[in-house]
Parts: C-alpha cells; structure tokens; sequence
C-alpha cells in the first residue's frame, strides 16, 4: 500500500524536475548571444577605392563600440585588386572574429575578400571565384601581376586554414579541376554546396537569420551599417570609368570658356568637374591636403600667366594641376590614362574652335597682340631717305656687291646692282628700300 502511494510521488518529483531542467536548456538556448553585439556591413556593387574607405569608416566603428562579431554581406561583381588588397589588411588585423555571408555573388576581388575572413556562408544559388586578373579594356593582365595575384588568393585561403589549391584555381586556369566544373583554361568557380564540399563555407543559409542561428548570435544585438550620402557620391565619381569623363568634361569645359566672352556655362561646368573630382577623391581617402594646395598653387600660376608674359608661370601651372590629379589617383596607371584622354579632348576642341573662331575672342583677346605696324599706318623700320637718289660719289671700299661708298663727304653702306665695282670707282645710287641703297658704276 505504501508502495503504491509512494511510487507516483516519485513519478510527480520526477518529471517536476526533469520539466526544470527542459525549462532551463531552453532558457539557455533561447539566450544564446544575448547581450553581444554584432555589426552587419554591406559589400556591394564593384570593388574600388570609395568601398575601402567605407569599410575602414564600418569597422573602425565596430571596433569602438565593442562589436563581438563582424558579418559581410557580400554581392560584388569584382573589381580593382589595389583596393581589394588594402581591404584585405583591414580585415586581417581586425581582432574581432569576421564572417562573410555570399548574399548572390562574390567574385573576382570580391572572392578574395571572402577568404580573408574567418567564416563563409552563402546562400543556396551563391557563387565564389572567377578571380583572373583583367585589365580595364577586358583583356588578361601581364603575367607578373597574374603571379602576384594568384599568390595572394592562395596566402588569403590559407591564412583563414584552407586549402589553397581551390582559391589558386579561381585566379589561374591552367589548373584542371574538371570534378568542380573548371577543366584547363577555365577559372574556378564554387557553387555554395562545392564550396562547402571543399571546405571553403561553413554552410548553407538561407537568410541573415539562419545565419544568426548557425553562428550563435540570433539574440545578439544588431547594428546594421550603410554608406553616407557622401561615400555613396565619393563612390560613384571615382569610379574607374567615371573618373576620365569628369577630366574630359573639365578639359573641354574649359578650353571653350577660353573662346567664350566673360565666365558662362562652359567655364561653370569645366569647374564643377574638376570639384567633383577631388571632392569624390577626398571623401574616399585617395586626396589628401597636398594635392589641394597643389591645385591651387596651379590654377593661381595660370592666373599670373595672363598678367607676367614668358610662359613659364603658366607651364608651372599646368604641371602643379596634373601633380594634384596624379596625388589623388587611385592608380597612377589609370590616372595617366584618364590624364591622357582629357587632353586628346582638349586638343581636338582646341582645334576645332581655333579653325572656327581664331584666337581673338574671349580670354585670348587679353593676351594676344592684335595691333599691326603697316606702312599704311605710318609704321616703317626705316625711314626711306629718298633725297639721295641720283647723287654720285666714290666708292671707298670695293663692292662684292654691298661695301661703303662716300656722297657729299656723308659715308653710305651700299650695294652695288649685282656687279663688282672697285675702290675709287664713281658711282651713282639708283634705289632707296629703307635700309637698302642701291648704287649703279657711272
């Protein structure tokens, strides 16, 4: 009977205590992450220099405010190897453990940002890779860049403990990986299940909140990071392909100023151009203060050129304005490119406006001489003494043909018509042309 009574008491006890200790599994799990911070940073659009100064701007942030872990949600086409590097030594020394999350496509430079974090997730139709070094009209790059580079992805797979044949293979072709889809002469390039296969990703997610989940950090607090109106612009205008239309636009602007009276719309947009240039360059970090002054102390040259003649204030101008635009480039290579397309623009212009117009009309007329001395308006070198034709005298040196001759004891340079004529000889002088006395032997 005790028994009896006993026994679903201890049943009671223990599914009581078998409830608590589900309640606090739950309660644990449900507190996973809770209280760390987790900061989210967009990698969009191409790889440049105007995203290198946003994610050094994001995770510097991050690492001010204690962030515990930092996600990259990439989805980037690719683009320049330069910035794809300095990003690469941001995210290398960051302390904070980094995650990137392959929203569609990391490729190219964006795959090499990948493999500098310390965890890769993509999403199911994700891809990665596709890292061959191309210039910008589209073909492959000198084989020393291609070395270098292919080095680089390999260090990067391996600095995060992966292997690097796979990231070696997405930036050289002559490595065969038919399994993987990229037989010989074809870059390698992961789905999100081969790159889990070969250990690239950790997983498969579908959004940030399974991610959240896998990594422990769905009760974690999230901030959510996004570039400024001012790095978005920045971005934009120092764009690759941006950058030589804004020194085009510049150029032309203002070499039609030049042949327009007063300061109109020409000169006004020349301006804006050349702002927008070194605006965009400054907010992305590439344009420091020394290129600014350097612009400056070049447009005040070309200034004084129009008040000091020789040419040599305006020459030094010219080379202080491409100096500041060399100092704020991202890549000397392509500043010179783009350098050397606005002035194709500006001598074709140039050109074409001086066949149209001359050089009479606007800033020009201030420093071109438009003043003619004609002998119709009473300007001569020499004043033409045509009293002396028709007098005679001795010639006092001989004359082969040009010698001295004296007339009326007032001593001449003559030239005698094309014959030689002696010492002593007489003669009489024929023609007077200003300076030119012309003498005939009597």
């Amino acid at each position: 009977m005790v028994k009896r009574i006993i026994v679903p008491y201890i049943m009671i006890v223990c599914v009581m205590f078998g409830m608590f200790l589900s309640d606090g599994l739950v309660v644990e799990a449900n507190e996973e992450g809770r209280g760390k911070l987790v900061y989210v940073i967009p990698v969009e659009k191409e790889v440049e220099r105007g995203l290198e100064a946003f994610m050094k701007r994001a995770t510097d942030e991050a690492v001010k405010e204690g962030a515990n872990h930092i996600i990259f949600e990439i989805n980037t086409p690719g683009g320049r190897v330069d910035a794809a590097g300095h990003i690469a030594t941001i995210l290398q020394n960051l302390e904070i453990e980094t995650t990137s999350f392959i929203i569609n496509d990391a490729l190219s430079a964006g795959s090499y940002i990948a493999l500098n974090t310390d965890n890769i997730y993509m999403r199911p139709h994700a891809t990665m890779g596709a890292s061959g070094v191309i210039t910008s009209d589209g073909n492959a790059a000198e084989k020393k860049a291609q070395s270098a580079w292919i080095a680089k992805m390999g260090e990067a797979a391996e600095s995060k403990g992966r292997d690097p044949l796979y990231a070696i293979a997405m930036a050289d072709e002559s490595i065969d990986l038919p399994e993987y889809g990229a037989r010989k002469g074809e870059y390698l390039t992961l789905g999100a299940k081969n790159a889990v296969k070969v250990k690239y990703a950790e997983g498969i997610v579908q959004n940030r909140t399974e991610l959240l989940y896998e990594l422990g950090l769905d009760k974690a607090t999230i901030v959510e990071t996004e570039p400024t109106f001012a790095e978005e612009i920045a971005r934009f205008l120092t764009n690759p392909i941006v950058v030589p239309i804004l020194l085009s636009i510049a150029s032309l602007g203002l070499i039609v100023e030049l042949y327009s009276p007063g300061f109109g719309v020409p000169g006004t947009m020349g301006l804006v151009s050349l702002i927008l240039f070194f605006y965009g360059h400054v907010v992305a970090g590439l344009a420091g203060m020394e290129a600014i002054l350097l612009l400056i102390v070049g447009i005040a040259l070309i200034i004084a050129e129009f008040f000091v003649p020789g040419g040599i204030l305006g020459l030094l101008g010219g080379g202080a304005i491409v100096g500041s635009l060399f100092l704020s480039g991202a890549s000397v290579s392509h500043m010179a490119l783009s350098i050397f397309i606005a002035l194709v623009v500006a001598v074709v212009a140039s050109v074409i406006l001086f066949k149209k117009m001359g050089l009479e009309k606007g800033l020009f007329r201030h420093i071109i001489l438009k003043d003619s001395t004609t002998t119709e308006e009473g300007y001569v070198a020499h004043a033409n003494r045509l009293e002396l034709i028709g007098l005679e005298g001795q010639t006092i040196t001989g004359l082969r043909p040009s010698g001295r001759a004296e007339f009326q004891d007032e001593t001449l340079d003559v030239i005698s018509e094309g014959t030689f004529i002696q010492q002593g000889e007489r003669v009489k002088i024929v023609k007077v042309e200003g300076a030119r006395i012309v003498v005939r032997k009597i």
